[in-house]
């Protein structure tokens, strides 16, 4: 009896834990699954005024990186930003010196559920350069920039100008095709990029003006300024598509399917038991009736 009853808890233990790993093996995977479809929200940034340039001072004795950015915003999280001046120290004699001024400049980075944007809106803007204080390097009335990138659509990005531009004091006229270079003798040349946009299957990118700037004034080379200024900018990453939800198996534990046939046919868990017991009974019946006979012989 004890060779018959050891082995079958045995048995059914290790057919339970078997069925507790099957039946964890989903829930770790969907956990993972839902981590991995969370990680990638999309991203926003967006500039009113971004500076490279290199000022050099009392005839090249003096380089001052002249690196000014104004109202930039970087979103996951969303953000926004207004201040209508920028200024830089350490260029003009010690004392601030104003690089722009504007009515309107606003910075805008938003990432939502599925979305990401990044706008740019300067209206009535100066932009000034040291050695050039009473002239400024460019005026603008209105200028827009905008990029969005939609999960699972393609991005977009997109600029425009509104109203009349002015470099180094004269009128122009800015082209979409290819870029404009304005001279002022004495002054120095400006060279100009008109809505300058890129995209690509996740990204998008724009920026309304960019200047690339050589200024040395009568060729004093009091103050010379090399470099580039870009006004407008925007740009966004789309957010990762939303992952279809994996689907859910029913994982039955193994081993039990054998227990239930045995319910289906009129069996229960404590078959294998009450049929052991009738086993015994039967030898136990067995004997006694082989005992009777050997006493009536």
């Amino acid at each position: 009896m004890n060779s018959n009853n050891f082995p079958m808890p045995a048995r059914r233990l290790t057919a339970t834990a078997a069925a507790t790993v099957l039946a964890a093996g989903p829930v770790a995977l969907a956990g993972a699954g839902s981590a991995h479809a969370t990680t990638d929200h999309g991203r926003a940034g967006a500039v009113v005024l971004r500076t490279g340039l290199d000022v050099s001072l009392l005839n090249k004795t003096v380089n001052v990186p002249l690196a000014v950015s104004l109202n930039e915003v970087q979103a996951p999280r969303s953000a926004q930003k207004t201040a209508l001046t920028a200024q830089l120290d350490g260029v003009d004699g010690g004392r601030p010196f104003s690089v722009l001024r504007a009515d309107v400049a606003t910075a805008k980075a938003t990432v939502s559920a599925g979305k990401a944007e990044g706008y740019t809106s300067l209206a009535h803007a100066a932009v000034h350069v040291p050695g050039l204080p009473l002239l400024s390097l460019i005026e603008v009335e209105q200028v827009t920039s905008k990029a969005t990138c939609e999960a699972g659509k393609k991005p977009i990005a997109s600029s425009n100008l509104l109203g009349s531009v002015t470099v180094l004091g004269k009128k122009v006229t800015l082209s979409v095709g290819g870029p404009t270079v304005v001279t002022v003798p004495g002054v120095g040349e400006v060279r100009l990029d008109l809505s300058k946009t890129e995209t690509t299957s996740r990204t998008a990118a724009a920026s309304a003006l960019e200047l690339k700037v050589s200024i040395n004034p009568l060729k004093l080379n009091v103050a010379e300024v090399e470099g580039t200024v870009t006004l407008a900018g925007a740009t966004c990453e789309s957010p990762a598509a939303p992952q279809p939800a994996d689907p859910v198996t029913d994982v039955k534990p193994q081993g039990a399917a054998a227990e239930a046939g045995l319910a289906e046919t009129g069996g229960s868990s404590v078959t294998p038991y009450v049929a052991g017991g009738a086993v015994a009974l039967l030898a136990a019946g067995g004997g006694a009736l082989a005992l009777t006979r050997r006493r009536r012989a």
